[in-house]
């Protein structure tokens, strides 16, 4: 398969994902479970396993990470495009591709080396200045997915303090073992405000670099060990 057959099989398939769990088209299949038009024996298997991972999630998280919207409906924006990132790197995998990079709405797999044989680097903006990069990590591998508010607004709660939005950080981002387990917890992480940072430096697997709203940042013990080339 040519690079270009490639890119637009990853395009193809996120494409596939957006119809099936976008919150924003009325023809999704997640906005028909919303509207009560679509019962739990007719959902899809792909969207069988979202929402059980969501639930495994949860239950890691003491709650911290719930798909379900303080207005009762569903949006599993934040465990779908860690989750489809992840089954998309497997697209180049099997064509025999080692050196990749994707990046999703600011969440990334990476695999091998850049064009130039180094190492593929990811930048960290500063969330209150976006044309500047605070810190710049080296994934090797791993997965990165950053949460925040500076870029789309309030849309993370803390599920278990009646819906009250973050206000204490301002960007969260996580290093995990792929960038499912990193979008997965960024998302729960948040949500707990500035325990969050704690929450990853007792987790095994994750390293993390918080941003809070005074513009102090503060990295977990592991964090500084992806910042050297």
């Amino acid at each position: 398969m040519s690079g270009e057959a490639l890119v637009d099989a990853v395009f193809d398939y996120f494409e596939c994902v957006d119809r099936r769990f976008s919150t924003y088209r009325a023809d999704s299949e997640i906005s028909a479970i919303n509207r009560g038009d679509l019962p739990v024996r007719d959902w899809s298997g792909e969207m069988m396993e979202v929402m059980a991972l969501a639930e495994h999630t949860k239950n890691q998280t003491n709650g911290f990470f719930d798909i379900r919207r303080p207005d009762g409906s569903l949006d599993p924006s934040g465990i779908v495009k860690g989750w489809a990132i992840r089954n998309a790197s497997a697209i180049p995998q099997r064509a025999g591709v080692d050196d990749f990079f994707i990046e999703a709405g600011g969440d990334i797999q990476s695999c091998g080396t850049n064009a130039s044989g180094l190492d593929w680097s990811v930048g960290i903006r500063n969330p209150f200045n976006a044309d500047e990069i605070i810190k710049i990590v080296y994934p090797r591998g791993h997965g990165v997915a950053t949460s925040g508010t500076y870029v789309r607004g309030q849309h993370i709660y803390n599920p278990l303090g009646c819906g009250d939005p973050i206000t204490e950080i301002v960007s969260l981002t996580v290093i995990g073992s792929d960038v499912f387990e990193a979008d997965r917890f960024a998302t729960a992480a948040f949500a707990m405000g500035r325990n969050g940072i704690l929450f990853l430096e007792q987790t095994a697997g994750l390293e993390g670099y918080v941003v809070d709203s005074n513009g102090r940042a503060t990295p977990t013990s592991g964090f500084g060990a992806f910042c050297k080339s």
